[in-house]
């Protein structure tokens, strides 16, 4: 029987499986990023066919959702926050299906500041800013004598954007203080690229970030997506045996510039894909346990 199954680690080729819904965070690192990720997904089941349940959905403010991708870390070096991307990169084409342009219309409903060529004869992608795209984002300044949060947070994680490192010093003024905790103001900010350029993320700037929705559903044995109106998909003839890679990474100015995808440096990924029988042995030397993947943690901050 088929079954899906979640990779993280620093790039779109550098993966190792790990288990979603147990509450741990997975460290991960690369040259420009040390951090960790967590994945919840309801209706997710193991190897051996069980469900896992977790208690992430049974929060008042998440009993909606299905799945959720999560991060802590912080960036090596200084990105300007128009410059630090989140989204999918397939590596070959994707077989389109009809309705299509109902899904990218939703797609950009969800989140105006997306970018996309799904329909790329190459490799397709579809990206956002990170800082505008996440359905919660916290951000807090860290030095060497500080200790990361707890991560994940055994209550789910909401928004604050007070303590964000603007270039001028001081908050702009169509960002009240008294906004820094709703989602809404933040992304409605942040839809704008000059506002973007505002904020620069550095090694004493740790984020935490929750990407989650409602309109994947999993199951042992596919993925459908359900949008309003009534549209529904199944996601695995879209990806077509394909992982689905979410990644955070820089944008890449020059190929933006030519006509290409902006895809730059990859801080870390996290894949989900299909295995059919017969698959998992032939991919055994890309398993490992739910331990670390790198060697760094957002815990020890330089």
């Amino acid at each position: 029987m088929p079954r899906l199954r979640i990779l993280a680690g620093p790039s779109t080729t550098n993966l190792k499986e790990i288990r979603a819904n147990t509450g741990e965070g997975i460290d991960v690192s690369s040259h420009d990023f040390e951090g960790k990720v967590a994945v919840y997904i309801k209706g997710f089941a193991d190897p051996s066919g069980a469900v896992q349940n977790s208690a992430y959905f049974e929060q008042e403010d998440r009993k909606d959702v299905t799945w959720s991708i999560q991060f802590q870390g912080r960036f090596l070096k200084a990105h300007s926050a128009d410059d630090v991307l989140f989204g999918n990169v397939f590596d070959k084409p994707l077989p389109i299906p009809w309705g299509f342009s109902s899904i990218l219309a939703f797609m950009h409903y969800v989140d105006p500041t997306l970018e996309q060529n799904l329909q790329s004869q190459s490799k397709p992608w579809a990206l956002s800013p990170l800082i505008s795209t996440m359905t919660h984002f916290m951000h807090s300044t860290v030095d060497s004598s500080d200790k990361a949060p707890e991560f994940p947070a055994s209550k789910a994680m909401g928004d604050n954007t007070s303590t964000l490192p603007f270039q001028s010093g001081t908050r702009p003024e169509a960002l009240p203080q008294d906004s820094a905790s709703t989602a809404e103001a933040r992304r409605a900010f942040f839809k704008t690229a000059n506002h973007r350029r505002l904020v620069t993320f550095g090694p004493n700037d740790l984020i935490t970030a929750d990407f989650c929705y409602n309109y994947l559903l999993f199951s042992s044995t596919g993925v459908q997506l359900k949008i309003p109106g009534g549209f529904s998909l199944d996601m695995m003839k879209l990806w077509d045996g394909r992982p689905v890679n979410f990644v955070c990474c820089a944008r890449n100015a020059q190929s933006e510039s030519e006509n290409g995808p902006p895809l730059g440096e990859v801080f870390f990924c996290v894949a989900i894909e299909v295995l059919q029988d017969g698959e998992e042995d032939n991919k055994e030397e890309n398993v490992s346990e739910p331990a670390e993947v790198g060697g760094s943690s957002a815990d020890d901050v330089d």
